[in-house]
């Protein structure tokens, strides 16, 4: 089985993060982090921002790395990084995607989502959770 290595951008706007529906192929319609395949020479982070330019015409601060998804879909074996990301310049603008939204952590679980960015709704809902904790404590997370 082929392993695919892809990189997804958990992008973030307050208490929010963007999602966006696929258009075409075989998931059409289901539901994911923004990003794409890491060519070869390529960074994840070299490949989310130049994804993200193409897939959504704008620029992206790539910050720290939320998590690795492994998924074996029928046709390959995925691994996705995931990294928080802010939006630099540029407004999001659908180039690829059906549709997107900005959801609230509490609105993640209604999206139908591809089974791997599942995986990753798990780990943004851990950072958000987290956050509140230290939040709650006056003190600032650790620097990962």
């Amino acid at each position: 089985m082929d392993t695919v290595h892809v990189a997804a951008a958990v992008i973030l706007k307050g208490d929010t993060v963007f999602a966006t529906q696929r258009g075409y192929g075989p998931y059409k319609d289901k539901w994911e982090f923004p990003g794409g395949k890491v060519e070869a020479g390529e960074t994840p982070e070299q490949a989310l921002v130049r994804e993200i330019k193409e897939e959504l015409a704008a620029d992206v601060k790539v910050g720290r790395h939320l998590a690795q998804v492994q998924y074996d879909y029928p046709e390959f074996h995925l691994v996705m990084d995931c990294y928080l990301c802010t939006v630099e310049g540029g407004k999001l603008k659908l180039l690829e995607h059906e549709n997107a939204c900005w959801l609230t952590i509490q609105e993640l679980d209604l999206m139908d989502w591809l089974e791997a960015d599942k995986q990753t709704v798990a780990a943004v809902k851990k950072f958000y959770k987290d956050a509140e904790r230290y939040a709650e404590r006056g003190i600032n997370p650790p620097e990962e």
